[in-house]
């Protein structure tokens, strides 16, 4: 399903999860502000998010994501760094949040990207979408503070520098 992409105050927060309270609405509203407020000021706040209400589609393969906010540094010799957080349905048919730093692979075997300190919420009994977004969403907003070097990144992780071409 292809993705709208609006600033936060666009996306229709109350009919993607209509289970949620106003409160939980707005909470969510004001940690979106604060992840929009810490991009770097030539970045145009856009999220990402499917229309239609957000409803359990049930386990099937893949994860189907519901909304994100996506921040992405290219760097020269293609080298890149992604920062998101996002709310989607897990393979097993649960709501969940996700935030990670991704990584361009200059490892031997081209794995693509990879993922780091990565952290993931499973909105259940005990954690309520409000509560994981919110997680998810302070974990990102730390992350545009540190450093937006690549390499420093997959230090972290032990994964191998970018190479020169």
């Amino acid at each position: 399903m292809p993705m709208s992409r609006d600033p936060f105050d666009d996306v229709p927060l109350a009919a993607l999860f209509p289970q949620l309270t106003s409160a939980d609405l707005e909470a969510m509203r004001v940690v979106a502000d604060a992840v929009d407020a810490a991009r770097a000021k030539e970045d145009v706040p856009q999220w990402e998010w499917a229309p239609g209400p957000a409803l359990r589609p049930g386990p099937q393969p893949g994860v189907v994501v519901v909304l994100m906010a996506d921040v992405i540094v290219h760097a020269d010799g293609g080298d890149q760094l992604e920062f998101w957080v996002q709310v989607f349905w897990t393979d097993q048919g649960q709501l969940a949040v996700n935030a990670a730093v991704n990584v361009a692979c200059w490892c031997e075997t081209d794995h693509a990207t990879h993922d780091i300190d990565e952290l993931t919420r499973v909105v259940d009994e005990e954690t309520s979408l409000a509560q994981a977004f919110e997680a998810g969403s302070e974990r990102l907003i730390g992350w545009l503070v540190d450093p937006h070097d690549a390499d420093y990144w997959r230090n972290r992780a032990a994964l191998p520098p970018r190479r020169t071409l």
